[in-house]
């Protein structure tokens, strides 16, 4: 497995998949050797310097704990790095849609967490190799955009709990980042009540149910049904100001998130309800008709 880049750079950067490309060598993909960084850095553009969110030596701390923590089984990493890594890196949702500030993460900071977490397999007989979207892929791929966007969409105000539910599926925040009607935040915390219920929980199930949920969106008003509270932009600028001053993300308890308004219980109730009878008419691959 490869090591983490001889040069790590201080700050993080914006890296652009076309500059991002020749670094995403053959070896590196199979996890034989990376990269050296210094080249790298030559092509990354800068960040503002009087921005304490952009330091990168918080991260490589995160993503050095998260494997040590995680070393007997990788996928526990994701819901304990996602709120970390969200309360550590303290963007907006614009920010946190430009690409470029993942693949830096990915490539330049931590591609040696990215091999370990995802390391290479193999496809149609093929040499295994490591799927070059996990530098700098989609949202609902890239190793580190994933964990962000998935503790961004399930949070209940500043309560991170929900999300280590959420990321103990992995098919659940797969599917989750593709919908964009998880962004209404009684539909994200109702599939965690069904997680916890018990009620759907392999990955034929959650897709079932998935797929339900968009088919019945396009007749079923989910806002009628569970109505939110608005968010209140804010707390999430207090919350990104505060970077300066906040302290590590600790290790042990999960940090605190926004001081948002938390999403009403019975909207949450009311939706997991409906979800559970949706779950029972929903087709399930390999699931025997009642």
């Amino acid at each position: 497995m490869i090591d983490r880049p001889h040069f790590l750079p201080e700050r993080l950067g914006l890296l652009s998949s076309t500059a991002a490309d020749p670094f995403l060598t053959e070896d590196l993909l199979r996890g034989v050797q990376g990269h050296g960084g210094v080249d790298l850095d030559k092509v990354v553009e800068r960040l503002p310097e009087d921005d304490v969110r952009w330091a990168v030596e918080p991260l490589r701390d995160l993503v050095d704990d998260a494997r040590y923590r995680s070393r007997d089984n990788r996928t526990d990493a994701d819901g304990w790095l996602a709120p970390r890594l969200h309360a550590t890196l303290r963007l907006t949702r614009r920010e946190a849609a430009d690409k470029r500030i993942w693949t830096h993460l990915g490539l330049a900071v931590a591609p040696d967490y990215v091999a370990w977490r995802h390391p290479p397999k193999s496809q149609d007989a093929k040499p295994p190799r490591i799927n070059p979207a996990r530098f700098k892929g989609a949202p609902d791929r890239q190793c580190f955009s994933r964990l962000w966007w998935a503790a961004e969409m399930f949070r209940d105000g500043e309560d991170y709990a929900p999300v280590v539910t959420a990321c103990s599926n992995q098919d659940l925040i797969h599917n989750a980042l593709r919908m964009d009607l998880v962004d209404h935040r009684p539909t994200a915390q109702a599939l965690v009540r069904i997680l916890e219920r018990g009620i759907a929980s392999s990955g034929r199930e959650i897709n079932g149910l998935m797929t339900a949920i968009n088919t019945a969106g396009a007749t079923l008003v989910y806002d009628a049904l569970a109505p939110d509270e608005p968010r209140d932009p804010d707390a999430l600028r207090r919350w990104i100001e505060e970077a300066e001053s906040a302290p590590p993300a600790p290790r042990h308890d999960l940090p605190d998130g926004p001081d948002e308004e938390r999403v009403p219980e019975c909207s949450v109730s009311a939706l997991a309800d409906y979800l559970a009878e949706l779950f029972e008419t929903a087709p399930i691959r390999g699931r025997s008709p009642a």
